[in-house]
């Protein structure tokens, strides 16, 4: 190629170039090269995705605190301990009697109660056999004074004795019932053993 004309020279070196060189992709220039590290911040969320931030600050903000204890509860368990027995038995039976009777779940109120059972109904007493047949009762059982006396009565302010724990001025009383193979009642359930009218 010495004598070579220089155009064609010009033209061979022109195609060794292109035989060695690799074509780069279309979209080189949106690909980070291999040694490149992939980013560390992520993205803002787009759509309808809420980013992951925020789903675990969501799902702490849905778990309800723990319920406080207020001011006397812890009177009221210690009497209980004292008087009837383990409060940690007593505390959430009371809790869920009252909150059954503000709903007015009849069948779960009829679950709490210790049969048969001596009501006192428009002056009479009368007995009822089992939790059915206090269901089918319960709007005469229950009158209306009983429920506002549950509803009204605090935690910390239960009366506390070895008759049992009573909600207010009497209307409902909450007892251990000891297991018949327990002799020294060391294993008891909890259960509603009076509901009357209150003093008038």
């Amino acid at each position: 190629m010495k004598n070579a004309p220089t155009w064609l020279t010009a033209a061979l070196l022109l195609a060794a170039c292109q035989q060695t060189s690799t074509p780069a992709p279309a979209d080189a220039a949106s690909t980070p090269p291999p040694t490149q590290p992939a980013a560390t911040t992520p993205a803002p969320a787009t759509g309808t995705a809420p980013p992951a931030r925020a789903l675990a600050d969501a799902a702490i903000a849905a778990v309800p605190p723990p319920r406080a204890q207020a001011p006397g509860d812890e009177q009221t368990n210690a009497a209980i301990d004292k008087a009837l027995g383990d409060h940690a038995q007593y505390e959430p039976f009371i809790r869920e009697f009252q909150s059954a009777v503000v709903r007015g779940d009849k069948a779960a109120v009829a679950g709490m109660v210790d049969y048969p059972f001596t009501a006192t109904v428009e002056g009479k007493k009368k007995t009822i056999p089992d939790a059915s047949a206090f269901v089918a009762d319960y709007e005469d059982v229950f009158s209306p004074a009983i429920v506002q006396a549950v509803r009204n009565q605090k935690y910390a302010e239960l009366f506390v004795s070895y008759r049992g724990v009573m909600f207010g001025n009497g209307e409902v009383w909450i007892n251990g019932i000891c297991h018949a193979d327990s002799a020294d009642c060391s294993r008891f359930d909890v259960r509603v053993v009076t509901i009357q009218p209150g003093p008038g």
